[in-house]
């Protein structure tokens, strides 16, 4: 080695010895995920609620893009947010993810040709701790991936449901800027990772007395009877009952007939009320996100940060008289999906046709990593950059946590198909929607005038479910085939009574 090269290597040396070379330079974006419990988007003024204060979010919205069709792909379990945290954990479908008792009712699937052995390795924080990120998460502990939930180097996971800062949203928040403040310390010289993750809106819905006060609401054990007045409205697709009994193939289950305060009514008073304890709970994380967005500004990092604010599912709350998260019409399917960040132009929208497990590639693409051989997602960087409008034409949804098959869904353009087969063949149902055109999925039931009277709604005559309309009876052919198509390319291992 010549007298150059030996004072070349000996200076590299000292750089990565003292960090200046890895970690001074480096100006990759940080990453945050935040990532909410049971949140339909219908909850955000954004996506159209003129009711539950959001200003923080709303920030984040009109300095980014929202996303008009983001969607979890579904659940083989009751408690869905199980599998839907899962498929972000690992960029795969919902078929192929580890950690699914439902496979010991399959012995015919080989698990192993589904699951990669390393899949673990292929995590978030596996992924981002080799890219030499500081991975953080607070989120709550329950029905995750906790193998990978540990992987993070900074770890802080409690489920805090309460109305007030310990045992309530206030702790994650903490937490989250505590983090911050101990990266600046640290330094700061290589990007972060946070997986901010919230325990609300998930009920027990207890929210802080002045909120609850604000949405004319009060954390009942049961129903209530009366009416409050300062409660917020009923939402456009709220009935009493839904049009055929336990869609989600459950005879009984606690997200429909045991959540405290709610029980088995469906009533004005009860309905209300949830939904101003879910304010209530909501606008709470929005003062969680804007001390997070203030601490980034005052480390210089907000404009050098790309966001993802989400939830792991949406959730019914009084919509098409259900109140849990085991339906695939629209409020619950979908999710929020909100992206700031550097290239992303403020108040722009787009559909996106995402799912969730998207998220782990588009963050890759954000920070310049190669997503890991086992991803199945697509990245939806170029939709926040307003380079293309959708990643997929075809969405596929499942729900089979109750009798099986369950549940499935199918949605291409404005078209959507939703198949009920449960309970042994006793509930067999098909509902097909035009949601240009009937956008809440409204069904005859909504005609109702009493049901009129409750919303303020007056639906049009063709703002319902179309599937046994002759006119409409080619297009309803189209989409059973394209959902059988999506169940086969996903090794969904069931078959509706009506298909092959």
């Amino acid at each position: 080695m010549t007298a150059l090269g030996r004072t070349v290597f000996f200076a590299m040396l000292l750089m990565f010895t003292f960090g200046v070379y890895a970690q001074g330079n480096d100006d990759r974006p940080n990453i945050i995920i935040i990532l909410t419990d049971d949140q339909s988007p219908y909850t955000l003024k954004s996506y159209g609620n003129a009711v539950c204060q959001t200003p923080n979010i709303d920030r984040l919205a009109a300095s980014g893009m929202v996303l008009d069709a983001a969607y979890h792909m579904g659940s083989w379990s009751g408690a869905v947010c199980l599998p839907s945290r899962i498929m972000i954990m690992t960029g795969r479908t919902v078929w192929h993810i580890p950690s699914n008792a439902e496979w010991a009712k399959h012995p015919n699937l080989d698990r192993k040709d589904l699951v990669p052995a390393d899949i673990l390795d292929n995590t978030i924080p596996a992924v981002f701790n080799r890219a030499g990120y500081d991975t953080f998460r607070t989120c709550k502990d329950q029905n995750s991936y906790f193998a990978a939930n540990k992987l993070f180097k900074t770890q802080h996971d409690k489920t805090k449901r309460g109305g007030d800062a310990e045992s309530g949203s206030a702790w994650h928040g903490d937490r989250a800027v505590e983090f911050l403040d101990d990266h600046v310390k640290r330094g700061g010289d290589v990007p972060f990772l946070m997986y901010f993750g919230l325990s609300h809106p998930h009920d027990v819905r207890d929210g802080t007395p002045e909120l609850l006060e604000k949405y004319g609401a009060y954390n009942a054990k049961q129903p209530p009877t009366e009416v409050n007045p300062k409660a917020p409205p009923l939402p456009v697709e709220y009935l009493p009952a839904h049009p055929f009994p336990n869609p989600h193939g459950h005879d009984r289950i606690r997200d429909e007939a045991q959540v405290s305060g709610v029980l088995t009514s469906r009533s004005e008073a009860t309905i209300r009320n949830e939904l101003g304890r879910e304010y209530a709970c909501i606008e709470n994380i929005d003062v969680q996100v804007g001390r997070v967005l203030e601490k980034l500004k005052a480390m210089g990092e907000l404009e050098n940060t790309y966001i993802l604010y989400t939830a792991d599912h949406g959730i019914a709350v009084g919509r098409h008289g259900l109140t849990g998260k085991q339906n695939l019409y629209e409020h619950t399917w979908r999710v929020p999906m909100i992206v700031t960040g550097p290239g992303i132009k403020p108040g722009s929208r787009a559909p996106g046709n995402v799912y969730l497990m998207d998220i782990l590639a588009t963050i890759c693409d954000f920070a310049g990593i190669d997503a890991p051989a086992s991803n199945e997602g697509i990245s939806f960087a170029p939709v926040a950059r307003g380079q293309k409008q959708a990643v997929r034409e075809t969405l596929y949804g499942v729900y089979s946590g109750g009798t099986k098959p369950g549940m499935r869904s199918v949605r291409q353009g404005d078209w959507k198909l939703i198949k009920v087969d449960a309970f042994d063949g006793k509930l067999r149902e098909t509902q097909l929607f035009n949601l240009a055109e009937n956008p809440y999925e409204l069904v005859i039931e909504h005609h109702d005038p009493a049901v009129i009277k409750l919303t303020g709604n007056t639906p049009q005559a063709n703002q319902r479910d179309l599937a046994e309309d002759p006119k409409y009876a080619a297009k309803r052919a189209e989409l059973e085939a394209l959902l059988l198509s999506e169940m086969k390319k996903h090794d969904d291992p069931y078959r509706l009574w009506d298909q092959e």
